[in-house]
This record gives structure tokens, sequence and C-alpha cells, in this order.
């Protein structure tokens, strides 16, 4: 443990250069501005950036591209909150409570409240890269195809309860998600399905074109369809003390903040989308252990303090693999990985003997940059907040050319467009009947991964589904997602039982 801070003191020496600096700070202002519009991510953003990294010595680009990733999965948050229009996909779930914060006029506490926790887990998150890293690691390489099956099928019965008051309603909307996620080429073999001739089919649906349409294009498009006295109302405009959260918001998002962090690092080491994952997951632990669950959905500060947090987390935790193991768990980390090998660096378990400086020195960047992002966008509140002033007849309009623009940049596309708008009358008819539209999202980006699992563990075991119940990890995983589906029952009947009884 000494030699490991020992190393971590050397890492903030390598870090703390005014070069590496500089390049902390570019990649954290150029990540948040990533997250900031919709439809790049960044996936995209590191992957446009990466020629930009060319000159530089492997640190220095390493140190501002993972600046990009976390930058921007922060930034995601900013119009979640304010517009209802996730930037990147981990921000789906705070559009929930921090959208109607924001309507309440408390976007300011909204906003500070993403920052602090965000820091405090990448505070947290940087002692178990440095101490947990190894074992960790190990730990992750126990998931297999089946155990990944289990834990996507877990998260299915879990987000029925994460959103919506209707547990039918839910789960149709997860299967519609899940049905959406077939369109396109077979992971498996490679055939066409329902793509009825169309060559853009044939690529699957694209996940930010619903994304934005349900939650950004159908947003405005409730908005507009209420009477015109409702539409110049707008948002209830707070005084400057309120922008920033009070003591009681700190002291009931603490507690959330620690538990993302936690649940959040742990789902890093997962393979897969483990932010989207992650934010699921805090904010369905926040709403089951709420004394008030009647107010999730409602502007819950601990509905955007728990998931923000988590979110950040994994994204820290996901390093661990990239450079112990030299396996990328997520997409970013994968986009990352081709950098490292572009500069001549092979991850993996002799990364941290034969490249110490670089290792050390990016774990040690990834606290100043959660602090440069604490620092940076903590002042900019009242500024984040007064865009909420902007008369709706004004704002609709912009936030409809924003939604379409961020939209074309994904893929050039403008069928893409013509996807973003369809889901978007989708989301409008959603929402006047009180459908949810994140099942549907969480089962789009899980369910096409559900799938390759579930035909990976049918090849290893030659067509025998035992070996779901076999292994061990994957066998816990059922058993829980059992039990969450038959303690619902057992509480209907209860009551059932107790109504007549009474």
């Amino acid at each position: 443990m000494l030699e490991s801070l020992q190393h971590l003191i050397n890492g903030f020496g390598i870090a703390g250069t005014a070069q590496n600096l500089l390049y902390c700070l570019a990649g954290c202002i150029v990540g948040t501005l990533i997250g900031v519009l919709p439809g790049i991510g960044p996936i995209a953003g590191i992957a446009l950036l990466i020629p930009a990294t060319f000159s530089l010595n492997p640190t220095s680009a390493i140190i501002m591209l993972a600046g990009i990733y976390y930058g921007a999965m922060y930034g995601g948050s900013t119009t979640s909150i304010l517009l209802n229009v996730p930037g990147e996909t981990a921000s789906v779930i705070t559009c929930i409570d921090g959208y109607r914060m924001a309507q309440k006029g408390r976007a300011g506490p909204a906003l500070a409240i993403v920052a602090i926790g965000s820091f405090i887990a990448g505070t947290i998150g940087l002692f178990g890269l440095v101490f947990l890293a190894p074992p960790l690691a190990e730990a992750a390489l126990a998931f297999g195809p089946p155990e990944y099956f289990s834990l996507m099928v877990f998260g299915f019965i879990v987000l029925s309860n994460v959103t919506g008051k209707s547990l039918i309603k839910s789960l149709m909307m997860a299967l519609i998600g899940l049905i959406i996620g077939t369109i396109g080429i077979d992971p498996v073999t490679g055939d066409a399905r329902f793509a009825f001739g169309s060559t853009y089919l044939l690529g699957g649906i694209e996940f930010v074109a619903v994304a934005i349409g349900l939650f950004g294009i159908g947003e405005v498009l409730t908005n507009v369809n209420q009477p015109s006295e409702m539409l110049d109302q707008g948002v209830i405009m707070p005084r400057f003390r309120e922008l920033y959260p009070s003591l009681q918001d700190l002291k009931k998002s603490m507690g959330s903040i620690l538990r993302g962090t936690l649940s959040g690092f742990g789902i890093g080491l997962v393979p897969g989308p483990a932010p989207v994952i992650a934010t699921y997951a805090s904010y369905m632990i926040e709403k089951k252990i709420s004394k008030h669950p009647e107010e999730f959905g409602q502007g819950a500060i601990e509905g955007v303090a728990g998931p923000e947090s988590a979110n950040n987390s994994a994204c820290q935790s996901a390093f661990i693999p990239l450079f112990v193991l030299g396996i990328p768990f997520a997409p970013p980390t994968a986009i990352l990985l081709g950098a490292l090998l572009i500069h001549g660096v092979s991850p993996g378990p002799l990364l941290i003997s034969q490249h110490p400086g670089l290792f050390w020195g990016v774990i040690a960047s990834m606290y100043i940059g959660n602090f440069i992002l604490l620092v940076l966008n903590l002042p900019f509140v009242p500024l984040f907040a007064n865009i909420l002033r902007i008369p709706k007849k004004i704002l609709l309009p912009l936030v409809i050319l924003f939604c379409i623009t961020g939209m074309y940049t994904v893929n050039n596309s403008v069928s893409d467009i013509w996807v973003m708008l369809l889901f978007g009358a989708l989301g409008f008819l959603m929402r006047k009947w009180a459908y949810e539209g994140a099942p549907l999202l969480l089962a789009l980006v899980l369910g096409p991964r559900l799938e390759v699992a579930f035909r990976q563990s049918l090849m290893i075991s030659h067509g025998d589904f035992g070996i779901f119940i076999n292994r061990p990890i994957s066998m816990v995983f059922l058993l829980a997602t059992a039990l969450f589906l038959i303690i619902p029952l057992i509480r209907m009947i209860f009551k059932k039982t107790s109504k007549e009884g009474g």
C-alpha cells in the first residue's frame, strides 16, 4: 500500500507538469462541450480527436483523451437537467428527476450536486484504481457470457421498478426496446434481420436518434401541445441564493453519492455499457431505500446525485481492465485502447512495470481533471440555470435546432433525423398515455448484448440451458431476478388478503 502511495505521488508529479496540466484542462473542456451537444458522445469525441494527439508523447495524449471521456460523461447531465435532452447515453436517467427539478426552479442545485457528486466519486474512484486494480481486474475475468446474460436479465426486471407506476407498462416498453434492437445485421450469423431491403436499417436503429427523439423532441411537442397561457408561464425562476444546494440538499444527497460511487465502481468492471447500467442501478437503489419513493420522478435530488456519481465512478473503474488486462469492457475504452496502441503502448499486466510514468500519471490526472471540472462548472451554475429564463416560444425552436444539428453530426445522415422525429412523435404519445421511455432505451442498449451473451452461452454448452444455473455467479443473478418477480406478487396477494379480511 505504501509503495502504491509513493507511485501515486510520483504520478502527481508527472500529471502536474505545465504541459500535462494544459492537456488535462483541454480534455476536460472539450469533453464537457461534447457531452453538452446531444448526439456526439465520448466515443465519437475521442475517435475524432485521436489524430490531434499524434505529435504528443503517450502520457500527454492519454491524459487528454481520458479527460475528454470523463468530461463528456459530466457534460451530458447539463442538457438533461435544463432541456430534458440527454447529452449522451448515461445521462438518460438524469432527465427523470433533473428536468423536474429545473421545472420547479431548482436547476441550480441539480447542476451543482452533479459537479459535487462527480468530484466525490472521482476522488474515491482514484483510490479504488490505486489499491484495487489488480484484484478487481482478476475478479472481472470471472464474468463470461452466462454471467453477463444473467446480469442483463436481472437488469431488465429491475428496470420495471426504476420508473413509472405500472409494472406492465414498463415491461411493455422494455419489450419494444428489445424488438427494435434486433433490427439490422445478426451479430452471430451476419444475416439481415427486419431490414426490409433498406440499406439504412442494416446498420440498426441509431440509439442517439431514439434517445433525443423520445426525450428532446417528445418534450418539445408536449410543451407545444399545452395552452398558450401555460406555454408563456415557463418555469419557476429561483432567487440567486437558491441557485446552489442548501445544507438540507447536501445532507439528502451525500448517502446517494456514496452509494452511487460504490455501485458504479463495481459495475464499471463488468463488460458492457457500464455507465448506463450504473446510472439505472443507482436510481433503482435510491428509490428502493428511500422513505419517500413517491418523490422520485417528481424532482428528487437523490435521483440526480446517485446516478451521476455512479456514472463518473463507472468511468474511473473502466480503466482497470483496460490498463491491467488490456481488455476494453466499454466502447470508449476500446477507442482508448486503439490510442494506446497507436502510441506504441501495449496495455496489459506488464503496463505498470514497462510504462509506470504513463500508468500513474494518467491515474493522477483523473483526480486533477475532476477538480478542474468542479472548479470550471460550479461558478457557471447561475449562467446555465439562466438558460431557462429564455421564453419557451424562443427556447423550444432552439431545442429543435439543437437536436437536429446534434443528430446530424453523429453519422451525417438525414435518415437519422427522420428516425429522431418519428420517435419524437412516439415520445409525445407515450407522455400522453403515461408510458415511460427509460425502459425502452435501456432495453435498446442492452438487448443486442443480451442476445449475443445468450447465444454464446449456448454455443459453449452445446445447447445445454443448464449452463446458466451451473455457474455460481450466473445462478445468483437469476435467483435475484426470481425474487424481484416473486416479491411484488406476494405483496399483491398480501394486500388482497388484507382487504378481504378487513
